[in-house]
């Protein structure tokens, strides 16, 4: 069963005057309980195609549903019971942690709004799952400035989960850790999949795609050049740009 479908996807922007290409009539399948894995260099419209996924983009053209229906009514997205059932991590934390609040306050409150539990169970539930991320109870009381890069971004991970989702949509989730946050990172992305989460991951980084993904597609300028099972696209690619790509990573040629 496929949790989300995107069919003849564009998005175009205008920029004084000249139409930009985000997105070009792409297809795309997250099957249930599934890693898709995303990638493509710097400006390959991977990112604004996850923004649509998630609701945060409105396409110009084309179509997205969540189990078989679409996930927008007019200028809106994913509402009603909709609402909690995709959640985001973003390259920068801070877009979804409030600077000026304690981290298990901020991951309570999120859970009193998506599960309806009173203030301390709230608070329970959050240490709980903090502590699941790898965020001690006394690292939980900080602001998110407090923190290290690679702790930010796992309860950047904590607040959207704590919404219980079916998909979770991650846009670059390493790109700004060092490699010690990202290990831990990847660990907890794996155990996530695991207990059986859909995952939609978006990366220039092919090693992290590699480690994650059940399936792959590899984005240039706004368009899925290729697409297939990760140890096709590794181990045999099609396409010059994705060879290239595979060529890059330390220790990798195609050739």
């Amino acid at each position: 069963m496929n949790i989300i479908e995107a069919k003849d996807v564009s998005v175009t922007f205008n920029s004084y005057g000249d139409i930009i290409k985000a997105v070009d009539h792409v297809n795309f399948v997250l099957p249930k309980g599934q890693t898709i894995g995303i990638v493509g260099e710097s400006g390959s419209g991977k990112s604004t195609f996850a923004r649509v996924l998630s609701g945060l983009q409105i396409p110009t053209s084309g179509s997205v549903t969540f189990m078989d229906k679409p996930i927008q009514s007019g200028k809106n997205t994913y509402e009603g019971a909709l609402r909690k059932e995709v959640q985001m991590v973003f390259q920068d934390p801070y877009g979804s942690l409030n600077p000026r609040m304690r981290i298990v306050k901020a991951i309570a409150e999120a859970i009193r709004q998506h599960q309806g539990l009173d203030k301390k169970a709230s608070r329970v539930a959050a240490l709980d799952l903090l502590e699941s991320m790898g965020i001690s109870n006394l690292d939980a009381q900080k602001f998110p400035s407090k923190l290290s890069g690679g702790q930010r971004q796992r309860a950047s991970v904590a607040r959207a989960l704590s919404a219980q989702p079916s998909v979770l949509i991650a846009d670059e989730p390493t790109s700004a850790i060092d490699q010690s946050a990202q290990a831990q990172l990847l660990g907890l992305f794996n155990d996530l999949i695991k207990k059986g989460l859909s995952i939609v991951l978006v990366s220039h980084d092919l090693g992290v795609i590699r480690y994650l993904s059940d399936y792959v597609y590899v984005m240039k300028d706004g368009i899925f050049v290729e697409s297939g099972k990760s140890e096709e696209i590794f181990n045999n690619p099609k396409e010059e740009y994705t060879k290239k790509l595979i060529s890059s990573i330390p220790g990798r040629s195609t050739k």
